[in-house]
């Protein structure tokens, strides 16, 4: 199955939020290799959130490469391969938050770049959804620490 967020999405545990959630709506992507959503409705209590404008956007993107590498041939001496390029994948939000009352928004953007060694889509897959499975399963299980850690700069 491919990447395609359903609505509306439930939010990870946050200090000061109860049961968040997101209603999205498809939107065009930046660029023809990705997928994107808005952010027009909230649910649950998030007091001071604001939905998706221009001036203080609220977007979830999905990128793939544009165009995916593929793993060289072998040395026929010593049968490694010695470059293995990467496919890079990225999963980005997009977020308006004001830096200062009285100020205009500025974007806060959280990244998560996945770099896949070619080849190993087939040769490994196992072990590339297990990566896939402990990072997302780490980042939602610490969601809420990593806001608190945003806030108090403690981690």
């Amino acid at each position: 199955m491919a990447f395609g967020l359903t609505s509306p999405l439930t939010g990870a545990a946050q200090t000061g939020f109860t049961a968040p959630t997101y209603t999205l709506t498809p939107d065009t992507a930046p660029d023809v290799n990705g997928k994107q959503w808005a952010v027009t409705a909230l649910g649950g209590t998030q007091t001071g959130v604001t939905t998706h404008s221009v001036a203080s956007p609220f977007t979830q993107s999905a990128f793939r490469p544009k165009n995916f590498k593929v793993l060289g041939k072998t040395n026929p001496v010593t049968g490694l391969v010695s470059n293995v390029p990467m496919n890079t994948h990225k999963v980005i939000t997009r977020k308006g938050v004001l830096p200062l009352s009285g100020q205009p928004y500025k974007n806060l953007n959280i990244t998560t770049v996945i770099d896949i060694p070619a080849g190993s889509d087939t040769a490994d897959p196992a072990n590339v959804r297990a990566a896939f499975s402990a990072h997302i399963g780490a980042l939602y299980q610490q969601a809420a620490g990593l806001g608190d850690t945003a806030i108090t700069g403690i981690l």
